[in-house]
């Protein structure tokens, strides 16, 4: 399956209701899940990984036109897939805290992806709003941190 494919399952799930998607070709699977509108703000576990970041915005987008309490509510996505760590040592203050004011480029986390240590830097200001990953939880790439409002 090519790159080209793949986008074409891509649009068949945004032009459509289709929540997850499982295709098996040549000995090869690709799964497609979508995150839900509710997970993508309210902490509930481990949530699913989108397929890409151009499926993950008209998700952040429905949040927004649909559920007024989260309006200006922005997610902060993993960049990589990874492990989840508040602080830059054990013991250490955290980078990040629920009502902490931010601004662009700000340290939020650590995110060790084969055993380089990468410093994940806010991209907005904003106050934190909720941190959705507990400490020295696996990530994926897409999947939401943070939420600043």
């Amino acid at each position: 399956m090519d790159l080209k494919e793949l986008k074409a399952l891509l649009r068949l799930m945004e032009g459509n209701d289709v929540e997850e998607l499982e295709v098996e070709e040549g000995g090869r699977r690709v799964r497609i899940r979508r995150r839900s509108a509710v997970a993508a703000i309210v902490p509930a576990g481990p949530v699913p990984a989108a397929a890409s970041r151009s499926a993950a915005a008209p998700v952040a987008t429905a949040v927004a036109a649909t559920a007024p309490e989260t309006a200006g509510l922005i997610p902060v996505e993993s960049p990589m897939v990874g492990t989840f760590y508040r602080a830059p040592a054990p013991g250490s203050k955290n980078f990040a805290e629920v009502g902490q004011s931010v601004n662009v480029g700000d340290t939020l986390c650590i995110i060790e992806a084969m055993k380089l240590l990468n410093e994940i830097e806010t991209d907005q200001g904003g106050i934190i709003k909720a941190i959705l990953v507990e400490n020295g939880q696996p990530v994926e790439y897409g999947e939401p941190l943070f939420v600043i409002g």
